[in-house]
């Protein structure tokens, strides 16, 4: 098994069965940890610094099993310069401790956390408007700026969590699926009690990933018309309109309507936003900075196109219409970070800010 990066092969070999994805997983945390050295990955950086590779590889894993993959711990006892002589490290506590993503004696004059929750909205929409495919994939991202070893806990509404402490909110409780943890947090506790604990690494990192398959509408749906005249002109009309609350605003949309690629002089003119055509996409790039829910906006387009054509030659394949954009202040799931605690032996007070982002995925509507 093996991964490619640039001209570079990773490969792992066992003498007996293992979990593929585990495989992988180490593979490309040994990609990062050669990045964070080398800063670009390639067949010299690792013939100048081979020495540097075995040093790494030799803490990476031991004994056919891996050890330990974060960079940070790496770089405090293994140096980067290989052509430097220097008296041997010694290694730092997190090497022997049992939390191996962080260092001992870290120290931060405002002691900050930042939690981010941030979904991809997929959707998949065919010719006649039916969702072919729709799921939403989300991550809890964070950034910690947290003194000593902090304990924290984290409470999403989930529903299974609720009930079993017999409790109602008054908001939404959501059914979190297919979950994937950072490795600090105790899975032992999640499994038990569906407490997130965990002493989080310093700085950013991917606390849970999460998906959801349930049906999703589109938050932004649009309809395209295409009216061809005399094999001489084409127009577009494009609709596009906003199927969330008013008191969301989504922002930096862009929306991409394929057009013949033999089309040119465009004539364009929008309700809102500005529509400028990008002939080496073949596509008419519709912005709107500021999109507030339960609104709608037109755009149209002519384009001529030339007059002799081929008629044997095969129909041109209808790309999709792709949809880009954020909305800040909102999730689809519904999910909510009820409590973030930080406790820590010092007993310091620390501030954590959290924040809310849905994004477009791949999603793509095909045209009428």
């Amino acid at each position: 098994m093996f991964v490619q990066h640039s001209n570079v092969y990773l490969m792992t070999a066992t003498r007996q069965n293992c979990n593929a994805a585990s495989l992988l997983f180490f593979l490309h945390r040994v990609v990062d940890v050669f990045k964070h050295y080398f800063e670009e990955l390639e067949e010299e950086s690792l013939r100048d610094n081979f020495v540097v590779v075995y040093e790494l590889l030799d803490e990476i894993m031991d004994f056919g099993y891996p050890q330990y993959t974060e960079a940070k711990i790496l770089s405090e006892f293994i140096k980067t310069d290989a052509y430097r002589m220097e008296v041997t490290q010694r290694p730092p506590m997190a090497v022997t401790n049992a939390v191996s993503w962080r260092s001992e004696g870290i120290n931060y004059k405002k002691n900050e956390v930042f939690l981010d929750v941030v979904e991809s909205v997929n959707i998949l929409v065919n010719s006649n408007g039916q969702i072919i495919r729709s799921d939403v994939v989300g991550a809890l991202k964070m950034r910690t700026y947290l003194s000593g070893m902090p304990e924290c806990k984290l409470g999403l509404n989930d529903r299974v969590l609720l009930e079993a402490q017999g409790r109602v909110t008054k908001g939404k409780a959501i059914d979190l699926e297919d979950i994937k943890f950072h490795q600090c947090v105790r899975l032992a506790r999640f499994e038990n009690d569906r407490t997130i604990s965990f002493i989080p690494p310093d700085g950013s990192f991917d606390l849970m990933t999460y998906r959801l398959s349930t049906q999703v509408k589109p938050l932004i749906w649009v309809e395209a018309q295409v009216e061809k005249h005399s094999r001489s002109r084409v127009e577009i009309m494009v609709k596009a309109r906003s199927q969330y609350k008013e008191r969301s605003t989504a922002t930096n949309v862009e929306i991409a309507v394929p057009v013949p690629t033999d089309a040119s002089s465009p004539n364009i003119r929008t309700s809102m936003g500005s529509a400028a055509y990008a002939p080496e996409n073949d596509a008419l790039m519709w912005k709107i900075r500021s999109f507030p829910g339960g609104k709608e906006y037109m755009l149209r387009a002519e384009f001529t196109l030339p007059s002799i054509t081929d008629e044997e030659a095969t129909p041109e394949r209808k790309a999709p219409i792709r949809v880009k954009f954020e909305i800040p202040y909102f999730t689809v799931s519904g999910i909510q970070v009820r409590y973030l605690k930080i406790i820590e032996k010092s007993g310091y007070q620390a501030l954590p800010w959290v924040r809310y982002i849905t994004m477009a995925g791949e999603y793509e509507l095909r045209l009428m």
